[in-house]
């Protein structure tokens, strides 16, 4: 089984996918090593390392610097968070796409929400037109990505945000998504509802008030991302390791 069928595979098993999401080639690894089947990179994470603010504000020549090095030392599944696919041009997301699977890429997110002076949804007929050109050109050139399309009615807290969300749900399905991402869900009867409402494998993000894995699976969730939280707390182990460092005047703690 190829990198790509066993990625897909993995959504459709009985325990939900245990995303792991790193931001260098050193968090990919510790994943990998602690048990985590497949790997998803952390665009957020990957640009503040970097000294960027999340929202495409790195190059994509950056990112995939990035994502390169990670694709060369990692023997899972690795996808990719590519926000909304760094370019307004559809003709050059699908040119990223292309080098992105080149180097063993064998998944992706897309999202739904633009970010400009503050981050907007797109309009549902925009999004989903976007999403089938991509498809369509990638299976036109026989290239095999797992399109994980995300929408950001939780994250924005848009009026009526479960009506909005099973309505973009069924569009991005029709328009070719392989996974629904809702991120910033975390109500239990709406995650049912929302598993309940899609044929495609649904993604969680790690957050506060997320249910337990045992509950997600029984509520039908079929992957569960950490996202940034992983980062966030390597770097408040690192912040606390060098605050002990400082107030005691020595490296005994490390």
């Amino acid at each position: 089984m190829n990198q790509y069928a066993l990625f897909k595979s993995l959504h459709g098993q009985d325990t939900p996918l245990l995303l792991g999401n790193a931001w260098n080639v050193s968090s990919a690894r510790i994943l990998q090593d602690s048990g985590i089947t497949a790997i998803g990179t952390s665009s957020s994470a990957i640009a503040d390392t970097l000294g960027y603010e999340d929202g495409e504000q790195i190059s994509f020549d950056e990112l995939f610097f990035v994502i390169e090095r990670i694709a060369r030392h990692v023997r899972v599944p690795l996808s990719a968070d590519i926000e909304r696919g760094y370019s307004a041009d559809q003709v050059q997301v699908v040119k990223h796409l292309e080098r992105l699977h080149d180097i063993g890429v064998v998944g992706i997110n897309l999202e739904d929400s633009v970010v400009g002076d503050s981050r907007i949804l797109e309009p549902l007929d925009v999004f989903c037109r976007r999403l089938e050109f991509i498809r369509n050109e990638l299976s036109r050139k026989n290239i095999d990505l797992f399109i994980n399309a995300r929408t950001d009615t939780y994250l924005l807290n848009v009026p009526n945000r479960l009506q909005e969300t099973l309505l973009r749900m069924k569009a991005i399905e029709n328009a070719g998504a392989d996974g629904i991402f809702v991120p910033f869900i975390h109500d239990l009867a709406e995650i049912c509802e929302v598993t309940a409402a899609t044929t495609l494998p649904v993604n969680v993000l790690s957050m506060s008030g997320l249910p337990s894995f045992d509950a997600l699976q029984e509520a039908g969730v079929k992957r569960i991302s950490m996202g940034g939280s992983a980062y966030r707390a390597a770097n408040n182990c690192l912040k606390n390791v060098i605050g002990k460092i400082v107030e005691q005047g020595s490296f005994a703690n490390i």
